[in-house]
Order: structure tokens, then C-alpha cells, then sequence
């Protein structure tokens, strides 16, 4: 076995965009970990979605051999997630690290993800190594961010790197920094097993394969292990390093990053942040930290062709084995027939499954109205979890409803500050507080409801500030609020998947406007289709689509107004028959058209 002292275990963090995957491929060229013919942009992005948007969705792992100083050594790198919704999987990767690269943008500085995901690295006592990106670019300003990057982590100016990841340049600094800044891991070799697992990924031949990253003690292939979160115990069928592919290895030790193949099935037996451990030598505590992940944002996805609801059933477990975090039940709708409730992470993580749903199994789907889930409590007490406006209890039972509220963390040039301010306070935000962390930098802190921010504002807040500001939120607890829940009906019927839960001082003025533009969207029939907003029982805004008549009184020149009346009359008839017996079609573009709304 190779010394520990000869080990270095490392993550990249950076915000999205700020060329973390280029970088990590210059270091796996530099160390030849790749061979020639496996060259080829974002090596560890291996998902055709990753590689388009330019996003790492899942964390990955690699080990790099380096010679330096006549001493071999063996790097791990462990990359992570840059956005904001995964980042229970970017703590669980830091964790398993004793450094990390701190990679900024020389073009654009310092953005909110970069900072939240150093807090996460600095609250696990990470050695950090500033890393300078993308010099080669005309626009770099390497002055003004090496100045925001000292002000921030409290480095010297000599300690920042300068590199570039697309033309390779300073690649060999920043391993040699690797090697000298960052500690060789601490364990003791011969102390019970105690491993920490940071990712998992599906393989259809072999089951999950779960990463990990051991503490103390020491592996072997074929030893019985227990996953310590799920009380389940396995045979270690093969345990082996991170290349580009997966190398078996006999035994693992302290220090070591590898992965374990033990035959599981369901992605729920792996959970990241759990603790691998021997079953006849248990270590006495799992590592802390580990929590089951909770999903944030729910919306109900449904087939469009109600005959494929079991393809799409099928499609959700395959889609689950690849992503754990994702969570579903099924639900049905009177208007959209049978499907699914979801349980997303955050809104990215919704659309990257719906982009995946649509890519990898080629379905197509409707999606609901994005919600997140209320605590409501009743006269008597209980408390109940409504992930789905349909299913607040009514008001004679209702007591009160607490939503979650969440810290967001904006940057932005000091030029938009007032008008992201506006957009925050009409959101239902409070301002925490302003630092200024460059003359022409500001840090706005935000407490706000995460339903605020569900819909569309994200990207109100990118057009806002012609792109620069960044955004990044925590989830911070739950608060009481006046919330009450709007339905809407087409001819006195209630239309389940357009029902929101809405603050009620709003709640009028989306009525209107839902009612409006559902007028503009419903094709008119051979009636009058009432269209309604309401709350409980009280019908706050109303509009009608006309029916389509012909001119019955055409015929009718001259003469007496009773003939007219009389022809009237008949149509009348039958256009009141029409309405019992006919019902109305509610096109997909008017679900969507929810979702626009300002």
C-alpha cells in the first residue's frame, strides 16, 4: 500500500460558469491520466445534458498519479456540483476532502454560488488554494478580483494562481500547490471501518455503485459491510480506485477514495452521506452530518396521451436509480387524468427531469404548477404536510398554514441595486442586509417565502441586471402566513390543476388576471363558458366566453319584433341544452400560460 502521507484528496468549487470541468481536464491531461484517444471536452461531464448546457448535474470522481520531488503521489479528485440545488451533494463531496481549488472567473469575479459553496468548504476546515481562471481571455481584470478574492478569504496576493484552463497555462502551479498546501489525510489505518459515502450511480449490469471515501480502518474485497443510515448489511463483491473507469483493488485503506459494487437494486438502500462500516468490528458513531434530502419544489407531471402512464412509471424508477434525490407518488387529476407528484430539489433540478424524461425516454409530458410544501395545522392540532393545493383542508378545520421562507444571498452590480430590491420586496422579501464588497459590488441578504421564488424569478432577476447577478438561497425554516387557496372554475366545475395557494393580499389580482388570460386561451364553443376565479365559496373575478351563434333573425326582414324574439328564444334553448350535456377542453397552452404569469 502506498504511504498515507503520499495521498491528497481535493474538490473544485466554483459558481456555474466559472470553467471548473475545463480546468479539471487540464489537470487529468497534466498528470496523463487520459489517454489520447479518450481526449475530449468536460471529460468528467459524461452526461449529454451536462455537456450542452455546460452544468455538472452529478458529482464525479478521479484519481491522478503525480511525481514531484522524486515522491510519487496520488491525487483524488472529487468534483462537485455548481448549483444551488444540489448543495446537500456538494457538502457530502467537501466533506470528503482536506482541500479544495476556489476557482474565479478573472472576467467576472466573485458570484454568489462561489461564496456559499466556500462557507461550505471553510465550515469543514478545508485548506483553500485561489485558483485565477480563464487569463487568456482580453477581458480578464486579474488586479480588481485578486483584491475581491483577498478581501474574502484573507489570503495573501502571492497565494492566488493565475491559469488558464482552456490553454493550460499555470496547470503545473496548481498541482505543485495541491501537493505542498494541501494536508495528507488523517485515519488510522487499523481502527474499525469508517467510510463515508458521497455519490452513487447506477450501472444496469452490476446495481448501484456507491463512492467512498474511508476514514479510519480498512476494507477488503468480500468483507461484509453495513450501510449504518439504512441498518443494511452487503458483501463487498468488488471494491476498487477511480480512473477513467472503475480499477478493482484487493483492499482499500484510511485516506483512500474508491468504490463499492455490492450488487443493490434500489437507490434507496444508498444514501449520500451515510457511513459504511464492518458488520463484526462496527466503528462506534457514523460520521456526522448525513440527512435524508428533502425535496423543496413539488409539481405534478403527467402524460399527455393517458395510455402511456405506465411507460412514464417506468421512465420515473429508471430516472430515480440515476438520481435518488428525486422523489414521486402517484396522484391523479380529474382534468389531467392519472400521473405523478413530484419532489424536486430546487427549480433546475425540475427541469433537468423534465429535459431527461423527454431526452432519455422520449416522453411527453405536462407539467403542473410548480408548488412548495405547506405545513398546515388544524383547529385540533395535528399538523399536515400539503405538497398539493387540492389538498389544504377546508377552512372549517384550518387554523393556520406555515410556508418556507429562504435566505437568498444576491450579487450584482451596485448599478441595479434599487430595482433588484423592487423585485424582492414585491416578492414578499425583507432586506438583512447590503455589504458592499467592491466599490461597484454589492451583497444584498434577503429572508423570503420560497414560493416567491418558484416561478419566474430567477429569471427577472438575470433580466433585471442584464445578466450579472448571481443568486444563491438556503432554506432558513417555516413562518405562518396568510395564505389562502384560489380555484378556478369553467362553467361552475372546478379545475384541479389550475388551483394555487396564494398570499391573500395577491390573491385578487391573479384571479383577474388568471381569468383573463384563460379567456384569451379557451377556444369558443357552441355556449357560454363561465370562467371563475374563486376562494372557498366567494367568487372573486369573473369572464365568459361568448358562444359561437349564427344570425337566426337573418331571415327575419321587417315585420314584428315578437318573430325576432321568438327565434331568439328557440336558440336560446338550445344553446342552455348544449351547455348541460357539453364540456369544456382546457388546452395545454393554458396550464403553461399559468406559469407566465406576471
Amino acid at each position: 500500500m502506498r504511504p498515507m502521507k503520499n495521498l491528497r484528496n481535493f474538490s473544485i468549487i466554483a459558481h456555474i460558469d466559472h470553467g471548473k470541468s475545463t480546468l479539471a481536464d487540464r489537470l487529468l491531461d497534466f498528470t496523463d491520466t487520459i489517454s489520447e484517444r479518450d481526449k475530449m471536452e468536460q471529460v468528467l461531464d459524461s452526461m449529454e445534458l451536462e455537456r450542452e448546457r455546460g452544468i455538472t448535474i452529478k458529482s464525479h470522481a478521479i484519481q491522478m498519479n503525480y511525481k514531484q520531488g522524486g515522491g510519487e503521489f496520488v491525487l483524488n479528485l472529487i468534483d462537485t456540483p455548481g448549483h444551488v440545488d444540489f448543495s446537500y451533494e456538494v457538502s457530502r463531496s467537501i466533506a470528503a476532502c482536506e482541500g479544495a481549488l476556489l476557482i474565479v472567473d478573472a472576467t467576472q469575479g466573485i458570484q454568489a454560488q462561489t461564496i456559499s459553496n466556500l462557507y461550505l468548504a471553510i465550515d469543514n476546515d478545508l485548506e483553500i488554494i485561489p485558483v485565477l481562471n480563464k487569463m487568456d481571455l482580453d477581458n480578464a481584470m486579474p488586479e480588481d478580483v485578486k483584491d475581491q478574492i483577498v478581501d474574502m478569504i484573507g489570503c495573501d496576493r502571492d497565494d492566488i494562481i493565475e491559469a488558464s484552463g482552456k490553454t493550460g497555462y499555470g496547470v503545473d502551479k496548481i498541482l505543485e500547490a495541491i501537493v505542498e498546501r494541501i494536508p495528507a489525510p488523517k485515519g488510522d489505518p487499523n481502527a474499525p471501518l469508517q467510510a463515508l459515502i458521497f455519490d452513487s450511480v447506477f450501472n444496469s449490469y452490476r446495481g448501484i455503485i456507491a463512492y467512498f471515501r474511508i476514514y479510519n480502518g480498512k476494507i477488503a474485497k468480500g468483507d461484509l459491510v453495513k450501510f449504518v443510515a439504512t441498518d443494511k448489511e452487503y458483501n463487498a463483491d468488488e471494491i476498487g480506485v477511480l480512473k477513467l473507469g472503475l480499477l478493482s483493488k484487493p483492499t482499500l485503506q484510511a485516506g483512500d477514495v474508491g468504490y463499492i459494487i455490492s450488487g443493490i437494486k434500489t437507490s434507496k438502500e444508498v444514501k449520500v452521506g451515510d457511513t459504511v462500516t464492518h458488520v463484526d468490528n462496527p466503528c462506534e458513531k457514523a460520521i456526522s452530518g448525513f440527512e435524508n434530502v428533502k425535496p423543496m419544489v413539488f409539481a405534478g407531471i403527467y402524460p399527455v396521451d393517458a395510455d402511456e402512464y405506465e411507460e412514464l412509471r417506468a421512465s420515473m424508477e429508471k430516472l430515480q436509480l440515476n438520481d435518488a434525490s428525486l422523489t414521486y407518488e402517484p396522484e391523479s387529476s380529474v382534468a389531467l387524468g392519472f400521473g405523478f407528484r413530484c419532489g424536486f430539489l430546487g427549480l433546475l433540478h425540475m427541469e433537468i427531469i423534465q429535459e431527461r424524461l423527454d431526452r432519455e425516454f422520449d416522453m411527453d409530458v405536462i407539467t403542473t404548477v410548480p408548488n412548495v410544501s405547506y405545513k398546515a395545522y388544524t383547529t385540533k392540532g395535528e399538523m399536515i404536510e400539503v405538497h398539493n393545493p387540492s389538498g389544504l383542508p377546508g377552512h372549517n378545520v384550518l387554523d393556520y398554514i406555515e410556508e418556507p421562507y429562504i435566505r437568498a444571498q444576491i450579487i450584482s452590480k451596485a448599478d441595479f441595486t434599487g430595482q433588484i430590491m423592487n423585485l424582492c420586496i414585491n416578492r414578499r422579501g425583507e432586506l438583512k442586509n447590503q455589504v458592499y464588497l467592491t466599490s461597484d459590488r454589492v451583497e444584498i441578504t434577503f429572508e423570503m417565502p420560497l414560493a416567491e421564488i418558484v416561478f419566474d424569478f430567477y429569471d427577472k432577476l438575470k433580466s433585471i441586471s442584464k445578466g450579472y447577478a448571481s443568486f444563491d438561497y438556503h432554506i432558513v425554516g417555516y413562518k405562518q402566513a396568510k395564505l389562502v387557496r384560489l380555484d378556478i372554475l369553467l362553467n361552475s366545475e372546478k379545475v384541479d390543476a389550475l388551483s394555487t395557494l396564494i398570499h391573500s393580499d395577491n390573491a385578487y389580482s391573479f384571479g383577474r388576471r388568471m381569468c383573463e388570460k384563460l379567456k384569451e386561451l379557451i377556444p369558443r364553443q357552441q355556449f357560454d363558458v363561465a370562467i371563475q376565479a374563486a376562494i372557498g365559496v366567494k367568487i372573486i373575478a369573473r369572464e365568459t366566453v361568448k358562444a359561437l351563434r349564427k344570425d337566426v333573425t337573418a331571415k327575419c326582414y321587417g315585420g314584428d319584433i315578437t318573430r325576432k324574439r321568438k327565434l331568439l328564444e328557440k336558440q336560446k334553448k338550445g344553446k342552455k341544452r348544449m351547455r348541460q350535456v357539453g364540456n369544456v377542453e382546457v388546452p395545454q397552452k393554458a396550464f403553461l400560460a399559468v406559469l407566465k404569469l406576471d
